[in-house]
């Protein structure tokens, strides 16, 4: 390892030299530093971009073979987050999912234990990987209806029924900011010499703060992905994969990332990743203090609106799924039932507060460190507006309240009717136009769909090809397309209908 300075952000440092140098250049990319755009109006700021728009020559090394200032600042990362290794990702959590599975499940049939309600990015990788899923049903909150990783129980019964399995796969926290400690499932994993593997793609700023959850890295978690532009300071696609044990093969996990990322990675992206680390190394816990005083101001604000009621764990002694609630997930719903998380994001989105996501209830509105107390006034002025448009609005008086909810009708959910499923197979064979047919979303119930569907936001499939489609099921899909919702995967982008199998 380097010894080196955590206050230096190596990567971003040496870029500045490159572009400071003003050296001729004769290779890659084609804009030439930005020169291309110099006498145009239209390049603007892409332009200033551009001058740091480098490639792999002497001095910026090599992200698939890092010797230099990019192994620099990955070791730095791996400092700040507390793994053994961190690998630059320019592919978002994506390709760290990715890289994972395809480092677990190395032959066809390889079984990957894997929480239902995961990211289609996973059921992307077990396709490449020609993986089998066993499926585990997560826990579901019976107060807001939404469901987290899956219970001890389960996984321990998973493990039973499958000891050949490669590996366990999780999601925490979910899209929500809502989790829960990953201990118990550390211990099962490693007392059956399996891996556990996090997708914690919303966790980047977990552990860094005493009033932040701890993260699956301290946990004891053998490969942890995070999206490090999500709810820290990195471009757009910018993320980290975080490897720690025995349990996974780390050249293999290189050798996965360079076959699955761009052998031309940007750097202006990768330097990104390195300043948002060193915006940690040089704050600390204090990177976070204005952030958490937006949080502080908004609730303290809503009060004022009984109306709007935020998303928190109750104590009880069957709420294990759910103990933990990042605090920079505010989670907003009408209390009365009158507006949907679709219809308050638009509103809110009408008084210039776009919210992260929302579903049938919930609108999920992003704190960061970046976010200040100015910001947190204007959206609570947005909610007191939005009241007081309705005047009093009546409340249904059939409506009972957020317990309602524990129909579990979010996107986020897909809860099936097992606990431990068989193995799913998952393939690249291309469907078969004679074997499928298209039918009425109304009239799908007990067919076996032959394409997923994923609302996104959150990027949740609710059914994958090979699933059999039930009547819950099929009311959700009219739910999602009588409100509007974008689902990714659907031939028929309306949702009007839905292919399956004959």
């Amino acid at each position: 390892m380097f010894s080196i300075n955590k206050q230096s952000a190596p990567l971003m440092e040496a870029l500045v030299r490159y572009r400071e140098q003003r050296k001729i250049s004769f290779h890659v990319p084609g804009h030439k530093n930005g020169h291309l755009y110099e006498h145009t109006d239209i390049a603007g700021v892409l332009a200033q971009v551009m001058t740091i728009d480098a490639t792999e020559i002497t001095g910026l090394d090599d992200l698939h073979h890092p010797e230099g200032v990019i192994r620099q600042a990955q070791e730095l990362a791996a400092d700040c987050f507390g793994a053994e290794e961190s690998y630059f990702l320019v592919g978002g959590s994506t390709s760290g999912n990715l890289a994972l599975i395809l480092t677990v499940c190395t032959a066809p049939g390889d079984i990957l234990l894997v929480q239902r309600n995961v990211h289609k990015s996973v059921l992307h990788g077990l396709m490449l990987a020609g993986a089998d899923a066993v499926f585990l049903e997560p826990y579901v909150d019976e107060v807001s209806g939404l469901s987290t990783l899956p219970s001890v129980e389960t996984v321990a019964a998973a493990i039973a029924a499958y000891p050949q399995a490669k590996g366990l796969l999780v999601t925490s926290p979910n899209y929500y900011g809502m989790g829960a400690g990953l201990a118990p499932l550390v211990e099962l994993c490693h007392h059956a010499g399996i891996p556990l593997l996090v997708d914690e793609a919303h966790g980047a700023h977990f552990g860094q703060h005493p009033d932040l959850p701890p993260s699956a890295l301290s946990y004891g978690a053998d490969g942890v992905v995070q999206s490090t532009h999500k709810m820290l300071s990195a471009m757009t696609m910018g993320a980290m994969l975080h490897i720690q044990g025995k349990y996974l093969n780390r050249q293999m996990i290189g050798q996965r990332l360079a076959m699955i990322q761009s052998s031309s990675p940007s750097y202006p992206l990768m330097a990104s990743l390195d300043l948002a680390r060193w915006h940690l190394h040089m704050n600390g816990p204090y990177a976070f203090t204005e952030g958490l005083l937006a949080v502080q101001a908004f609730k303290e604000g809503i009060r004022e609106i009984p109306r709007f009621q935020l998303l928190q764990p109750e104590a009880g002694p069957n709420n294990e799924g759910y103990t933990l609630q990042d605090p920079f997930k505010i989670v907003v719903y009408d209390s009365y039932g009158c507006l949907s998380g679709y219809e308050l994001q638009r509103r809110l989105e009408e008084q210039g507060c776009v919210p992260e996501m929302s579903d049938e209830r919930y609108v999920v509105l992003l704190f960061t460190l970046g976010t200040t107390q100015a910001d947190a006034n204007h959206l609570v002025q947005a909610l007191v507006h939005i009241h007081k448009q309705d005047e009093n609005p009546p409340i249904p008086s059939d409506f009972p309240g957020i317990h309602f909810y524990s129909k579990k009708v979010s996107t986020w959910n897909n809860v099936p009717a097992f606990t431990v499923s068989k193995p799913v197979p998952f393939r690249l064979a291309p469907l078969s136009s004679e074997k499928i047919k298209t039918v009425p979303i109304e009239g799908c119930a007990g067919y076996v769909s032959a394409e997923m569907i994923i609302p996104y936001p959150p990027g949740i499939p609710l059914l994958y090809p090979g699933e059999q489609i039930g009547e819950e099921i099929t009311a959700r899909l009219q739910l999602l397309r009588d409100q509007g919702a974008k689902c990714q995967g659907a031939a028929d982008e309306k949702l009007n209908t839905i292919r399956v199998y004959l």
